[in-house]
């Protein structure tokens, strides 16, 4: 029995060992504007949310417009886990690509890239000709970008309690058996 309590409780530490430096990475929440999503208005600005809190200094945010301009203004404010990216006003249709590099106490940086659409609104006088086409559909769903922190613990904390039931049901067999 005292060699079974020895194997599980190593088996406990080689699991936490394994996966505690997973469990310290920061994740993305949410991003404004969605990331994928398609605007009529620009943003004023760009607002990145993460798990953890940001610290201070050493976070970035760049937005460049289809053309590889840069259009933030450069400030960037972090109030706890959000980044806030001030924007300069959008002016051409296309594609915007949102780079960024925050920095958590967990000392594992969040790097990574998005996009989103920036369609302006052009005010004309209708001609006769003119005939309204059907737009597209919206309906694809953008990909969430980064992994529940959350889903992902729980999930390696049922790994673990899964392999420690195993190796209980085995020292239970062996004691069963050993008794007949």
């Amino acid at each position: 029995m005292k060699s079974s309590g020895k194997a599980i409780l190593a088996t406990a530490a080689l699991i936490t060992l394994l996966f505690a430096p997973a469990a310290q990475a920061n994740t993305l929440v949410a991003t404004s504007p969605i990331a994928g999503s398609t605007l009529k208005a620009g943003p004023s600005a760009i607002t990145i949310t993460t798990e953890f809190p940001l610290i201070e200094e050493g976070n970035e945010i760049i937005v460049t417009d289809p053309n590889g301009k840069r259009v933030d203004t450069g400030i960037l404010t972090v109030l706890g886990t959000d980044a806030v990216a001030e924007m300069k006003p959008l002016e051409t249709s296309g594609l915007y690509k949102v780079s960024y590099l925050l920095l958590s106490e967990v000392d594992v940086p969040l790097e990574g890239s998005y996009t989103f659409t920036y369609s302006a609104v052009v005010l004309s006088t209708p001609s006769a000709s003119a005939i309204p086409q059907p737009m597209a559909s919206a309906s694809a769903t953008a990909e969430p970008v980064g992994s529940n922190f959350g889903t992902n613990l729980f999930v390696i904390f049922l790994l673990g309690l899964s392999i420690l039931v195993l190796i209980g049901m085995g020292a239970y067999a062996r004691k069963i058996f050993k008794e007949k």
